[in-house]
């Protein structure tokens, strides 16, 4: 009896501050699909150039997301360490019922990032991590008025990214199937309601063709919490949708 009495307590403790924490949260949902085209060049032993270049779309393909560019100069430290120095550039569409900008605009983004990443085998099993961190220099209106961004307030991230990828088979262009997880910290002087930043978790299928080509397509779920109060709740985004990808790799210094 008092340990039933307890629970009830507990109960009818606990149930207004999960529904008083429900309603300082607010949500909201899209569809998306993600093209994008990956290209390294080796030009020497131990270091390649690498460029990417991502089309993401809203409502499948319909509206405007983001446009990502990014290039940078890798240094393969050992077969099972990569290092990398970029630059990346960012077009953000308004898309959605609540757009990222408040001003309900296209904002850019430039970036300047470093990564760092491990990859790992056991037996057929691969794993990969990745670290990485950006410095990002986000556009904003300092008024309604304003007719294109004239502040660029520097903002930090740190990333990391988990993936484990099995072959089906034991042929170098065996079909494979990949999960992982990207978890997205902002920090810094500049970040407000946004510490965590996104989460992306997806299931990829790979195809490779040969050493020069292949192509994945997968399902992604992108959770993004917004950089301010809307309504005087925090905010966040639920992604849900296709990526297509194509990966080409040159040996400049192939014979």
């Amino acid at each position: 009896m008092l340990k039933k009495r307890f629970l009830g307590v507990v109960f009818y403790v606990l149930i207004p501050i999960i529904a008083k924490s429900q309603n300082f949260r607010l949500n909201t949902h899209n569809n998306i699909t993600w093209l994008n085209a990956f290209t390294t060049v080796k030009f020497s032993k131990k270091n390649s150039l690498h460029a990417e270049f991502q089309w993401r779309r809203s409502e499948f393909l319909s509206d405007k997301q983001q446009n990502l560019f990014r290039v940078g100069l890798n240094h393969h430290l050992n077969p099972n360490i990569l290092l990398r120095i970029g630059y990346a550039n960012a077009e953000t569409f308004p898309y959605g019922e609540y757009p990222l900008n408040a001003l309900g605009r296209d904002f850019t983004e430039h970036r300047i990032y470093e990564m760092i990443q491990l990859n790992q085998k056991e037996s057929k099993v691969a794993f990969l991590h990745r670290f990485m961190l950006e410095q990002r220099w986000v556009g904003r209106y300092s008024n309604p008025l304003k007719l294109t961004e004239d502040e660029f307030p520097l903002l930090h991230r740190a990333r990391y990214m988990f993936r484990i990828q099995l072959p089906f088979n034991d042929k170098k262009t065996s079909p494979y199937i990949a999960l992982y997880d990207e978890i997205f910290i902002g920090f810094g002087k500049n970040v407000n309601a946004n510490v965590f930043d996104q989460n992306r978790i997806g299931a990829i299928l790979g195809f490779p063709i040969n050493k020069t080509l292949k192509s994945e397509i997968g399902f992604m779920n992108q959770t993004l919490q917004y950089g301010r109060l809307i309504n005087g709740k925090n905010t966040f985004q639920y992604n849900n949708g296709i990526i297509l990808s194509t990966f080409i790799n040159i040996d400049a210094i192939k014979k």
